[in-house]
């Protein structure tokens, strides 16, 4: 198990600075942002993306996650969504997927992260919005089969998906086992949940764990490891008790003064945690 940082604390440098940076501070994986300003994937040519790959071999990072949540490079942080109206703006969403499990086959690394759609805001009732998700992965599954890349749907917060039921009542209707969860800890503890009892629940299809911390008032705020008060050596010793291998990526997007500093801090934290719950991570 690798323990990465994302990219996406540091959108005021450039990706290759701060694959610099992260490796540095001891990471031995990085999850990258698959959106401006680092890796948007039509940004990337042949010369560009070895350019890339030399510079994640120079260190010897995993690449633990390719992080498709956002498309700032033609909308907004949840827009282009699976789910709207519009299909041509769904289309967006679907070829920026297909694009991203391409980057990520080329880059080694076993899965992207996609928005779980929405926000619910143009009048598409949940049910509708399923309906239009799941027609959307028919057309990503038969990509993300052949280059053997997980799509790894991540529940948020007043989306279409952010719980346990919302997301089994989804998952129980994908017929491919190419798609899966990208389980954010703080995201369900924002859900009203025990993050460490929805992870048993889910355990199945989870294939790659965001990790970070939530003030007390479950606000979806991300935090340092330590500064707020989700319980991690219960959520580490349900992941060591189920055999969870995969990956594991800090994410600290709020922090882009600060990131070198909010990752070190939040690494010294959850080092002993880690260890304590006897994890099998690769340090």
């Amino acid at each position: 198990m690798i323990f990465g940082y994302s990219t996406n604390a540091f959108v005021k440098f450039s990706l290759l600075d701060s694959i610099d940076r992260i490796a540095r501070l001891g990471f031995k994986g990085v999850e990258i942002m698959g959106d401006r300003p680092h890796l948007y994937p039509p940004d990337y040519d042949k010369t560009r993306l070895m350019e890339l790959k030399k510079r994640i071999e120079q260190y010897r990072l995993t690449v633990t996650n390719l992080n498709s949540f956002t498309l700032f490079a033609v909308g907004d942080t949840y827009l282009p969504s699976w789910i709207e109206s519009d299909p041509q703006r769904r289309e967006i969403r679907i070829r920026h997927t297909i694009d991203s499990l391409n980057i990520a086959h080329q880059l080694g690394c076993r899965n992207i992260s996609v928005p779980p759609g929405g926000p619910l805001d143009n009048g598409i009732s949940r049910k509708e919005g399923f309906k239009l998700f799941h027609e959307g992965l028919e057309k990503v599954v038969p990509t993300a089969e052949e280059l053997d890349v997980k799509i790894l749907i991540e529940p948020e917060p007043d989306l279409l998906m952010e719980n346990t039921a919302e997301f089994r009542s989804f998952i129980k209707d994908v017929r491919s086992a190419a798609v899966g969860l990208n389980f954010d800890i703080g995201h369900f503890y924002c859900a009203g949940e025990n993050p460490a009892a929805s992870f048993e629940q889910l355990f199945e299809w989870i294939g790659h764990v965001h990790i970070e911390d939530i003030a007390p008032s479950r606000v979806h705020a991300h935090l340092i490891a330590g500064h707020g008060a989700i319980g991690f050596k219960e959520i580490f010793d349900t992941m060591r008790r189920l055999g969870y291998n995969g990956h594991i990526s800090l994410e600290l997007y709020p922090y882009v003064d600060t990131p070198e500093e909010a990752g070190k801090e939040s690494l010294a934290y959850l080092a002993p945690i880690l260890g304590e719950s006897e994890l099998n991570i690769d340090w």
